[in-house]
């Protein structure tokens, strides 16, 4: 890698890590875009494997404070990322073989989708806390946990924006305490996905350094932000939408013309 390159990963890794504090899952959307096209990384395979390590720590550092601000459900955290580990182990395992362009297509179209359905205003708003957790709420959480999980795993961390949405709709969550409880779920899910790419040599050990650096400052940021933008869920919605839309565009319109659609 050349010095500049090596900056634009430290760089990107700093956006990533501000993300992942502000959006929870949402902020590891920008990992692959980042690495593959402002860094020049030119194998999507290596940088998911990569990304998804570096996503992997920055999530569990930027957990800490979310937690501190008492913003983790640690419960449903650990009930939505244990069967969302072995889904993303089977994702990732998926993922490997298929083609590099059809994987980038197809994960641009899933994030115009999200992004859509996190702006359609909702009927019901989920309650502040989760008051009463019966047998089907918990049965609910383990399978879209497991579905979630094995979308983030096929398409590296990046699936993760799902983490967030997946939260509130299984089990009540509020915005913020969805996106503090969610980087649980980015670590590990995250931190499944690397040790598969890594079996199979797909995991740059040096960009993994440049993005953890990078990450753990923006990190302390975006969850400052978070903290006070916790009392307007739709502002945090709409951010979350913004980024997720504009990312998607550009990989659409970029892999759309390589697939010669």
């Amino acid at each position: 890698m050349t010095a500049i390159q090596i900056f634009l990963a430290v760089l990107s890794g700093g956006i990533v890590g501000f993300a992942l504090g502000l959006l929870g899952g949402g902020g590891s959307i920008l990992a692959v875009p980042l690495l593959l096209y402002v860094v020049g990384i030119g194998d999507p395979h290596v940088v998911i494997g990569s990304t998804a390590f570096a996503v992997a720590v920055n999530a569990f550092l930027n957990l800490i404070p979310h937690a501190r601000h008492q913003h983790v459900k640690w419960k449903i955290a650990v009930q939505f990322a244990i069967p969302g580990a072995i889904g993303a182990y089977a994702g990732s395992a998926v993922g490997k073989w298929v083609p590099d362009k059809q994987i980038l297509f197809l994960f641009a179209i899933l994030m115009i989708i999200m992004a859509i359905r996190m702006i359609v205003p909702k009927k019901h708003q989920a309650e502040d806390t989760l008051h009463v957790q019966d047998q089907a709420n918990v049965f609910k959480i383990i399978m879209i946990g497991m579905a979630v999980g094995f979308t983030s795993g096929f398409f590296g961390i990046g699936g993760g924006f799902l983490i967030v949405p997946g939260l509130m709709f299984s089990a009540g969550l509020p915005m913020i305490d969805a996106i503090g409880s969610s980087l649980f779920s980015v670590g590990t899910f995250g931190l499944t996905t690397a040790i598969n790419y890594s079996i199979s040599g797909l995991v740059n050990w040096w960009v993994v350094i440049e993005y953890i650096a990078g990450g753990m400052v923006g990190g302390i940021v975006g969850t400052v932000l978070a903290s006070r933008l916790s009392s307007k869920r739709r502002t945090l919605n709409y951010i979350f939408s913004g980024v997720v839309f504009v990312v998607a565009i550009y990989m659409l319109v970029l892999n759309a013309q390589a697939l010669h659609l």
